[in-house]
């Protein structure tokens, strides 16, 4: 039975989050990583959650973000969700999305707009949503790349709430930094 996640409630809230590979192989190569970097900063940007530090080792990745406030993030519009779009769709699917807007648009029907950017908005400033489509995504072209099917992950990610002081971001942020050090890949983070 899967546990329920320490959230915090109100405010910013920083987690330290992780992921390993099913079975500790070692996928993590440089085309890897930077195909992993690339979905972590569009959905870093449409989400909202921010990449405070990581680390891509060989067969795992740690992640120190920034989750913000609910109430502190903008209301998604109609216009913002437009400049959005190409971040996590191709031009068909972008164009299939800007022409549902157009339509909602053009028959004044206030409630078809809202529905729509409610199903946007739902994935905006959560962490779960975040970490989901950064994995599902990185495992669809992983496993068209490399002629797989199945899971990439060992389980859901891991993740802990970071709280308290500036000194608690800056330890876990530097335990993150030093982890390959510590796995003796490099002697200098």
């Amino acid at each position: 039975m899967r546990q329920s996640r320490l959230i915090k409630e109100h405010g910013d809230a920083f987690y330290h989050c992780m992921s390993r590979v099913v079975d500790k192989q070692f996928i993590f190569n440089d085309k890897e990583k930077n195909y992993f970097r690339f979905w972590m900063r569009k959905l870093e940007a449409f989400c909202g959650v921010e990449v405070v530090t990581y680390c891509l080792m060989s067969n795992h990745f740690h992640l120190l973000v920034r989750v913000p406030d609910a109430d502190s993030m903008p209301a998604l519009t109609e216009e913002r969700l437009r400049e959005l779009l190409p971040l996590l769709y191709n031009d068909t699917q972008s164009l299939g999305i800007r022409q549902e807007l157009d339509r909602a648009l053009d028959s004044g029907d206030a409630r078809w707009m809202e529905r729509i950017l409610a199903r946007y908005e739902v994935r905006r400033g959560d962490l779960s949503v975040f970490l989901k489509e950064l994995k599902q995504r990185f495992t669809q072209w992983y496993n068209r790349n490399k002629g797989r099917r199945g899971t990439l992950w060992e389980d859901r990610f891991k993740s802990v709430l970071v709280e308290g002081s500036e000194q608690a971001l800056l330890t876990m942020a530097a335990y993150i930094e030093l982890n390959p050090v510590r796995a003796g890949m490099v002697s200098d983070p």
